[in-house]
């Protein structure tokens, strides 16, 4: 009966634990989007682009040449984005070249 009573506290314990964890990286994230927006405003203002990173090239190319896979995983390794949004930037790179 005692071990059962510890391992069900055990397990609120953590159930607890996770939900506070998950409502704090939710609010973090939140916090996190908003600065990155300012950010952005900030550098609009004042006229700075951001720098594009030296592989980019490479990402072009071989979108233009229809490697387009090749292109999303070169373009994941110099952002470091997610898959879906390398796929959508390589997809907006294939529909410029298009034109």
């Amino acid at each position: 009966m005692t071990t059962l009573f510890l391992l069900l506290a055990l397990l609120a314990t953590a159930s607890w634990i996770t939900s506070t964890v998950t409502l704090r990286m939710k609010a973090l994230e939140r916090r996190a989007d908003g600065l990155e927006r300012r950010l952005g405003l900030v550098l609009d203002h004042f006229g700075i682009e951001e720098p594009e990173p030296a592989a980019m090239d490479e990402v072009r190319a071989l979108a233009r040449d229809g490697r387009t896979i090749e292109a999303i995983r070169a373009h994941r390794r110099a952002t470091g984005s997610g898959l879906a949004e390398a796929k959508h930037a390589v997809e907006a790179l294939t529909d410029r070249t298009e034109a």
